[in-house]
Formats: C-alpha cells, sequence, structure tokens
C-alpha cells in the first residue's frame, strides 16, 4: 500500500492551516490529516506541531508485532501528547491563546485499518460503498443526532463549523477510535472538511473507483475548488 497527499488553500483563505504527513513502516502505512485554528499563525503551527508530534511517535514507538490494542494505544497516546504539546504553545504564547486543530489519523496492516480522530476531519472506507469511519465532533452532528436537524441541514447549517473537540485547546482530550476491515480494492481518504464540504460522497466514491492512486488527491480537491473552496482543502489517499 502507498499514501498519495494534494493540500491547497483554497479560495477564500489568506493561508493554509492544514497539514498532512505520512510514513511507510516496515509492514504499514500511517496516514495524518489535521485542520489548524487560530489567529496569528496559530492555526497553522497548531496543525504542522500536531502533524509532526505523531508522526514521530509512531514511527519511534510502532512495531511490526504489535496487536489491534497496542496500535490503538499508540494512536491514542501520539494525538495526546500533540494535545499537551499545542495546549502548552497556546498557553505560553499570548497570542497564540486558544490555538488547536483538528485531526484524524490512519493505519493500515494486514487488511485492518486502524482510525483515530479529534474535530471534524473525517477518514472515509472506499469499498463496493463510501462508507464514514470517523464521527464529526461538532455542533451540527450534536443537533443531527438529536434529531433537531435533518442530514440536507446539516450540510449548509451556519453553524456547520463549530466543532466540539479540538487537539490543544483543552488540557486533556479524548480521541474516538475506530477499526475496519480492508479489502484488497479498498481505499481509506482521510480529509479536511475543506473537502468533505465541497465534495460530495457519492463523488468521491465515484472518483475513488475510476482514478488512479497518485491521480486522486488532486483530483478530488481540484473538485473542492470547482464547487466554491471557500475554505483550506486537503486529502490522504491510502490504497
Amino acid at each position: 500500500m502507498m499514501v498519495y497527499t494534494h493540500t491547497d488553500i483554497g479560495h477564500g483563505r489568506s493561508e493554509n492551516q492544514d497539514s498532512v504527513d505520512f510514513a511507510l513502516l516496515e509492514d504499514a502505512v500511517f496516514a495524518v490529516v489535521c485542520d489548524g485554528m487560530g489567529g496569528s499563525n496559530a492555526g497553522r503551527e497548531a496543525s504542522s506541531r500536531a502533524v509532526a508530534i505523531i508522526k514521530e511517535r509512531i514511527v519511534k514507538s510502532y512495531r511490526s508485532d504489535y496487536d489491534s490494542n497496542k496500535i490503538r494505544n499508540l494512536l491514542v497516546a501520539a494525538v495526546k501528547t500533540a494535545n499537551a504539546v499545542v495546549y502548552d504553545l497556546g498557553s505560553a504564547v499570548p497570542e497564540w491563546n486558544g490555538m488547536g486543530t483538528t485531526c484524524v489519523a490512519s493505519l493500515v496492516r494486514n487488511g485492518l485499518v486502524h482510525t483515530v480522530n479529534v474535530g471534524d476531519s473525517r477518514a472515509y472506507l472506499v469499498t463496493h460503498e463510501i462508507k464514514q469511519i470517523t464521527r464529526d465532533h461538532s455542533m451540527v452532528m450534536n443537533l443531527y443526532e438529536r434529531g433537531d436537524i435533518t442530514k440536507e441541514e446539516l450540510k449548509n447549517h451556519p453553524k456547520r463549523n463549530v466543532i466540539t473537540r479540538a487537539v490543544g485547546v483543552a488540557e486533556n482530550v479524548e480521541p474516538d477510535y475506530f477499526e475496519n476491515e480492508l479489502p484488497p480494492n479498498g481505499a481509506v481518504i482521510l480529509c479536511t472538511d475543506g473537502l468533505s464540504n465541497y465534495c460530495d460522497e457519492g463523488l468521491m466514491f465515484r472518483m475513488t473507483k475510476d482514478m488512479s492512486s497518485e491521480e486522486l488527491p488532486n483530483a478530488l480537491v481540484q473538485t473542492a475548488l470547482d464547487n466554491g473552496g471557500g475554505d483550506n482543502i486537503t486529502a490522504a489517499v491510502i490504497r
């Protein structure tokens, strides 16, 4: 398996506060995507620091004899380490106070996808269908799950960018963890809301089926740009 990534500033932002990276491990692949928030470069700093810390922790600590429980613990611990560093930075630098970032990361090995997330950056599993692996930590998701708004209203709600959990905003954070089977012809897409808000799942599915892995991240980002692209846009494809 390989990882292919692409990121773009989009049409509506003055800087790209998204960050993405990946690692090829001895018997696994790993990718992480973060979407920063905060003024005075704080969002960019939060996302880039989080990506670097999480990747470093995975690369240094992962072992091929880890079972699923150890992989889960490693992913969760990596995100919590990033949380502590970003929180301390925000506390130490006045103009960075309140800085934070979303995070979604997947490690794929032996037909299993191990995923953690905080915030509204997403992981999708593409097989004979497309399925969102992660659950958004957002105000509109809470409203939707309570039955207060419909799925269509969720997509266009004025508060859709308000997240309820982020890396670095509080002293502690609890990532969600998911484990999914990945068939040989399957793919995993990690993305920020700059993609998921401007490219619907049906189109993502068709593009994943029709395009090579190398082409897909750029094409997904370009589709979001063509559909308005009002935010930073990032995609990582594992296949």
